[in-house]
């Protein structure tokens, strides 16, 4: 296959595949080419970064067939790489997957790179065993309502400088432990989240019984619904493969698995590292959702009110409605990505995603200081967010990664008016469900919204319902 090189001029297509029939404008191939990693390389600001974002774009649409690799007859859902002893039965199955064509089949409302109704849900289990299943009951699997992706370039550097913030005060506490030869505690916060304490040991370990809401490698994971993946790039990684059966070959080709085509479908090298560096750059650049006025006079008024009422209920504790970020600056890969993913130290030099320069990053809001204020309405911490007397959000049977069933990211609500339905199932159709449903850390301010007047419940509901995802 002839390799496609950017030089960051539009492009629209793919380049061609050496066979004449993948040549003709009616080719059964969605991916005609593949871009070189290895020419991906300094800063990329503007016209170029908007250009290579949009072949991103392509990709993310791209609807894949099996002659482009679809579909994994011998390999697996799970993260880790693991071979089948049969073929399946099925190319394409609701549960297990493959079961998407393209990214935008579920990441669609309202707009590409947005979030899907019920009927998009996956299933999600454990990911590091083999076993596939074929059942909806909720000890094979949880069920997961399909989350947008608009600002998620701005929530991985928060999450980026959060976890450099963190293991900076872990180094900074075994110092002084060595040093006085006495244990030393500590508080963990960064951009005022407050991540328990641990305590560092004259011999170099650390305590970490009071941990709150973080892995204990302080590695802030931003993305799914429980928080735990460290990256988009990882991110894109699994979904390609549990969703599309197309496998990246950074994490299922020679390096790991010994072979090109470790699904043993005909199909080598189907995604490879330049492909996944565009998909992530669509990602990364996709604009934060907004604040959006509307023409009512009394909407307006009730969104104010809304506004006001929500601090008072005391929602702002964890969805707080804004986090400073000090550079934009996105390289990619990233300095967290783990074994199966590529890293930084697998790349001459990583590119950068120059954030600042579209048009989105420069209406941004600033504190004193100058940094960006990011309105996500969220912490990127982890919460309980169930307990015995309200159920509802803790509704799933299986751990994930360890973090515990009832435990999850608290949602970031900007967008939120755009992205119906609610909960981590997607079975709560309006914005007074899902409140109600709070338990657990959220009970408090579940039982203050339920007390609030009728008045003052629908100004909130009118404030969140400004938040919205610009096409």
């Amino acid at each position: 296959m002839r390799r496609f090189i950017p030089t960051f001029a539009l492009f629209l297509s793919f380049a061609s595949s050496a066979g004449a029939q993948d040549d003709v404008p009616w080719s059964e191939h969605a991916v005609r080419g593949h871009i070189d990693q290895s020419r991906l390389h300094g800063t990329l600001s503007g016209e170029d970064l908007r250009a290579f974002a949009l072949q991103g774009r392509a990709l993310f649409d791209a609807r894949f067939t099996v002659n482009d690799g679809a579909g994994r007859p011998f390999a697996t859902m799970a993260i880790v790489p693991t071979e089948r002893k049969r073929p399946v039965e099925f190319p394409f199955q609701r549960l297990a997957g493959p079961d998407a064509n393209a990214c935008s089949s579920c990441h669609n409302e309202p707009v590409s790179g947005g979030a899907g109704g019920f009927v998009v849900n996956a299933f999600v289990t454990e990911g590091f065993e083999s076993a596939d299943f074929d059942s909806l009951d909720p000890q094979f699997s949880n069920e997961r309502g399909t989350v947008h992706l608009f600002g998620s370039g701005l929530i991985e550097l928060l999450a980026r400088e959060m976890s450099a913030d963190l293991a900076g005060i872990r180094a900074a506490a075994l110092r002084e432990a060595r040093a006085g030869g006495a244990p030393v505690t500590r508080p963990l916060s960064s951009k005022g989240v407050a991540f328990g304490s641990i305590t560092a040991l004259p011999d170099g370990s650390v305590d970490l019984a009071k941990l709150d809401g973080v892995d204990d490698d302080l590695v802030v994971r931003p993305f799914t619904q429980k928080g735990v993946m460290t990256s988009l790039r990882q991110f894109t990684d699994n979904a390609l493969n549990q969703h599309h059966g197309m496998q990246a070959d950074e994490r299922f080709g020679g390096r790991w698995t010994g072979t090109s085509d470790h699904d043993r479908d005909g199909k080598p090298d189907e995604i490879e590292e330049g492909d996944v560096s565009a998909l992530v750059a669509f990602q990364a650049t996709l604009p934060p959702p907004r604040q959006q006025v509307p023409d009512d006079a009394r909407w307006q008024a009730a969104a104010l009110r809304g506004e006001a009422v929500f601090a008072e209920a005391g929602c702002t504790g964890c969805h707080k409605p804004a986090l400073p970020l000090d550079s934009l600056a996105f390289q990619d890969p990233g300095p967290v990505d783990m074994a199966g993913t590529l890293r930084r130290g697998d790349v001459a030099e990583p590119p950068t995603l120059d954030l600042a320069s579209l048009d989105w990053a420069k209406s941004l809001p600033r504190d004193a200081e100058g940094r960006v204020l990011v309105p996500l309405f969220g912490d990127l911490k982890r919460h309980r967010i169930a307990d015995q007397r309200v159920a509802a959000l803790g509704n799933e049977t299986l751990a994930q990664r360890f973090v515990e069933r009832d435990v999850f990211m608290t949602a970031e609500l900007w967008g939120v008016a755009d992205t119906a339905p609610y909960g981590h199932r997607g079975d709560l159709t309006t914005l007074d469900e899902v409140i109600r449903a709070h338990g657990g850390d959220a009970a408090d301010s579940a039982k203050a919204y339920a007390a609030l007047p009728d008045d003052d419940r629908s100004a909130l509901i009118a404030w969140l319902k400004t938040l919205r995802i610009e096409p």
